[in-house]
């Protein structure tokens, strides 16, 4: 089994800054890509920012120059800088892992518990 454990959201004022971390751990031979959702009640899981395993990223059009997703491989560990941000950044954030168990195994998607961002205007 795979655990992911995020941190760093909080209640931050427009213009501020937010650092999320996501830690995976448990039974991980690797893991492929990771990313960092969001949610706001009544609506859809989206997609904010993606990793590969080599670093390429991918950005949601209202996170692009905002945000930046990083991973360090060695801690299994994939964070979110989040910077000018704006009230309409106010979500749950969930990370996302595709973890391979074992060697030749199968990917498995995980996601962790979530992380309440709040931004006031």
């Amino acid at each position: 089994q795979v655990q992911l454990v995020e941190s760093g959201g909080g209640l931050v004022q427009a213009g501020g800054s937010l650092r999320l971390s996501c830690a995976a751990s448990g039974r991980i031979f690797s893991i492929n890509n990771m990313a960092w959702y969001r949610q706001t009640p009544g609506e859809q899981r989206e997609l904010v920012a993606g990793i590969t395993s080599g670093g390429s990223t991918n950005y949601a059009d209202s996170a692009k120059g905002r945000f930046t997703i990083s991973r360090d491989n060695a801690k299994n560990t994939v964070y979110l800088q989040m910077n000018s941000l704006k009230p309409e950044d106010t979500a749950v954030y969930y990370c996302q892992a595709n973890v391979v168990p074992t060697s030749g195994a199968s990917t498995f998607r995980y996601w962790g518990q979530g992380t309440q961002v709040t931004v006031s205007s």
